[in-house]
């Protein structure tokens, strides 16, 4: 079936705006959505196999990173982005976002798919048993090297899956910083534009450098996927960030690790 086909552009594009929605809501960068989407879209469309999984991750990221613009404009017009400390987490996003994303580069793609689908499942499980501590509004200032390391281990998750790393900065921000959730789902936000352009670039040029291509592909990112979910995920984002800053969100989290368990399973099973 071609990329063009009107059943591939509609479902696409309805996935993309839950991605988006998704990622407003619960700071999490939509990946988790995007990158099972393309796993399963691009062999249908007519991809070499051997950059299914290396485009579907770039890809994932070229439309986090104007999603994650927008959740974190969002997020700023509530009070929800701390720029100082987000100066440092992406100081150490960019370290960890090009290391992952070398790492996944010279990864065989069925390898970097049984990762992603034992990642699905751990993440699917934090959601449904781990019940972290929420400080009070009034945070504790946070240390440089905290906030570093912090920003780090989002950019190396986000690199290597294709992700925002939001499932990964979101609770290190609770845990260790122990910052507010509404102020740690912000700065995940901020965290993951930075993270997502250092990636995306070096999925482009590593793409670049392999002599076999996708069609409408810039290194390993698919510019007409990208560019066709981009302004839903964008839009969708917003009304994500709108609802996050009034909505318990317990039941959606439970309901969305089981989706998560599900598709890693899938993934994993090659069903």
């Amino acid at each position: 079936m071609d990329i063009l086909s009107p059943q591939i552009i509609i479902l696409t594009l309805t996935m993309g705006s839950f991605a988006g929605f998704l990622a407003g809501l619960l700071g999490i960068g939509g990946g988790v959505i995007l990158v099972p989407l393309f796993l399963w879209l691009f062999p249908v469309a007519g991809f070499p196999p051997d950059l299914v999984v290396h485009t579907a991750f770039g890809t994932s990221l070229a439309i986090i990173l104007p999603t994650a613009i927008s959740s974190t404009l969002g997020h700023r017009q509530h009070g929800n982005v701390d720029w100082h400390m987000v100066w440092f987490l992406a100081l150490g996003g960019i370290v960890g976002s090009l290391l992952g994303s070398s790492m996944a580069a010279f990864i065989s793609g069925e390898s970097l798919k049984m990762c992603l689908g034992l990642m699905q499942i751990l993440v699917s499980l934090k959601f449904l048993f781990y019940k972290p501590y929420i400080p009070p509004e009034n945070q504790e200032k946070a240390t440089h090297l905290a906030l570093l390391l912090v920003g780090f281990a989002g950019g190396l998750f986000s690199a290597f899956f294709g992700m925002g790393g939001g499932v990964i900065a979101v609770p290190l921000m609770l845990m260790v910083l122990h910052l507010p959730i509404h102020l740690a789902v912000g700065n995940s936000s901020a965290l993951i534009v930075v993270s997502s352009f250092s990636a995306v670039s070096c999925y482009v040029w590593f793409g670049m450098q392999n002599p076999a291509s996708a069609p409408f592909s810039l290194g390993y990112v698919n510019l007409l996927v990208a560019l066709l979910i981009a302004p839903l995920a964008i839009i969708f984002a917003r009304i994500g960030v709108k609802l996050a800053s009034r909505t318990s969100q317990t039941i959606l989290v439970k309901v969305f690790a089981v989706l998560l368990m599900f598709v890693g399973i899938k993934i994993l099973l090659g069903w």
